[in-house]
């Protein structure tokens, strides 16, 4: 069964573009990953993004270990984005994994062809202070577990 989570989907949309990071919080297992990897995604490239365009890091995962360095992912974001000049879209999972994740991630906003989209859920990015972390350079998006009303509307 697939949940669409229209609310925190059209939140995202509302956000793309704002040269500001976006950071999707929430406890564990409610489905942040799914939200922007799989919902999100699916409507970049319904809106005619190419797949080329969406860079995936998923931080938590062996085959990405290495972008765990602040300056490898940063290098490869980089220079992943001066192939031509549209727009790009970052999006890493488990953020927190990063070395240094704050700077590197203020260091994309320099970059004027980058969308960032970022995940975590340590107690860290449960805080209310999160986007103070980016220093008014982030909007958080607080996922929460399925609503009684999501699950009947199926």
């Amino acid at each position: 069964m697939k949940f669409e989570r229209e609310y925190y989907v059209k939140k995202l949309i509302s956000s793309k573009h704002n040269h500001l990071i976006k950071i999707v919080t929430g406890l564990r297992r409610v489905g942040k990953s799914y939200l922007l990897f799989n919902l999100y995604k699916q409507h970049l490239l319904d809106n005619d993004v190419d797949a080329s365009h969406i860079i995936e890091i998923q931080l938590d995962s062996f085959a990405h270990r290495k972008y765990r360095k602040a300056e490898t992912l940063y290098e490869y974001v980089e220079n992943l984005t001066k192939q031509d000049s549209q727009m790009y879209y970052v999006m890493i999972d488990e953020v927190q994994m990063l070395e240094d994740f704050v700077d590197v991630l203020n260091g994309f906003l320099h970059i004027d062809n980058l969308d960032v989209y970022v995940t975590g859920s340590n107690a860290k990015f449960l805080s209310s202070d999160i986007v103070t972390e980016f220093r008014g350079r982030g909007v958080q998006i607080h996922l929460q577990p399925l609503s009684f009303k999501e699950i009947t509307e199926k």
